[in-house]
């Protein structure tokens, strides 16, 4: 029997028991969630409310540093508000006892932070650090990420990510309302879909054109005198070194749709696309055309719970719980590079909608502004 790993969460919101439900399925693989840690009184109630229906008892910190001081975890889960991101990481990865950590997307709100996590997380190899872009692991986007692989599409020319859905939630004091708090909606939902373009089209993003606006949502909502500023549907076109292009389709009130993701991949021999939640991948060559198209349904025998995004959470605790025991790991499955492009782009989609621009990767990266 390998040893139990003990895990504590860090922001025991609606995404921090999400996290709780998932590691309780995976208490067969030997992990044990024994603590979380949130000054949120009702978030602390519905955590061990759940915890209790588990037969489990927890640990309650109000704040990360007593429980990184308490030696209780090997592994922490981060599933703060955004804006927190930063100062938690940072504090993980400088303190004395090493945890590894699973860090909600986005890794931070701002390019700046991430590198300077990167740059702590370069001191201690003993610690290793995945950021939560589980959208990989969804049945239908992983079989079409190994379609691609396999070579089947030919070269990738065209990466097209529809996502119309609903509006944000309703989150703890409303942080998800402001830019400021979020990053702004095309880095806190957003940097998922990146990062899938950057995956698909096996090149690194070089600059990026977005329009879109506030044109439906949260018009008429005020809090403390301020009415949110985050975008409801956008535009936005990402250029790759390798000459592939991406285009995200977003629209936040579009409930009446029944996929809320359509991913679509056109390589110079045949194009794939999945479908999700109907949980389909097709898949046809040039040559034969319409007829020649395949539907396959996609399953993942490994997974015990589905939850918010159809069992992609689960597998992404099942893998970075594999890197975790593998003898001298040294990267995660989805690793801070990956969290730091996946922001990148979206920060320079919401720069490019304020300036009218393409804006370039480099700027970014550099922190330019014109």
């Amino acid at each position: 029997m390998e040893r139990i790993v003990k895990y504590g969460i860090i922001g025991a919101g609606m995404m921090g028991r999400e996290h709780l439900i998932n590691l309780h399925h995976l208490r067969n693989e030997g992990v044990a969630v024994v603590c979380i840690a949130d000054p949120h009184l009702p978030s602390q109630q519905l955590s061990l409310q759940l915890a209790h229906s588990f037969d489990q008892s927890l640990q309650v910190f109000s704040g990360h540093e007593e429980m990184l001081d308490s030696g209780m975890c090997d592994v922490i889960v981060v599933s703060t508000p955004n804006m927190t991101h930063y100062q938690i990481l940072m504090d993980i990865i400088r303190h004395p006892r090493p945890h590894h950590v699973l860090v909600e997307k986005p890794l931070c709100t701002t390019v700046s932070h991430c590198r300077e996590v990167m740059e702590a997380a370069k001191n201690r190899p003993d610690v290793l650090v995945q950021v939560g872009l589980e959208y990989r692991y969804m049945p239908p986007v992983a079989k079409l990420i190994e379609i691609v692989k396999e070579g089947l599409l030919g070269r990738v020319r065209m990466v097209a990510i529809r996502e119309h859905r609903f509006p944000f939630l309703v989150k703890v004091n409303d942080w998800n309302r402001f830019n400021c708090n979020s990053g702004g909606t095309l880095v806190e939902k957003c940097c998922h879909f990146f990062d899938l373009m950057r995956l698909f089209s096996g090149s690194n993003p070089v600059r990026v054109m977005a329009s879109g606006g506030v044109d439906v949502n949260h018009k008429d909502e005020i809090y403390d005198g301020k009415v949110p500023d985050i975008i409801d549907n956008a535009y936005v076109i990402v250029e790759f070194e390798n000459g592939s292009r991406g285009m995200l389709d977003l629209s936040m009130f579009a409930e009446g749709s029944k996929n809320e993701q359509e991913i679509s991949v056109v390589g110079d021999n045949g194009k794939g696309e999945a479908l999700i939640p109907e949980g389909i991948v097709r898949v046809g060559a040039r040559l034969q055309g319409r007829d020649g198209v395949q539907t396959l349904k996609p399953e993942d025998n490994r997974i015990k719970y589905e939850g918010l995004h159809h069992g992609s959470s689960y597998l992404e605790h099942l893998n970075f719980l594999h890197a975790i025991r593998s003898e001298g790991a040294k990267a995660p499955p989805v690793d801070l590079v990956d969290g730091l492009i996946s922001v990148a782009v979206g920060v320079a989609a919401q720069y490019s909608i304020e300036q009218g621009r393409f804006v370039t990767i480099e700027e970014v990266m550099n922190e330019k502004r014109i």
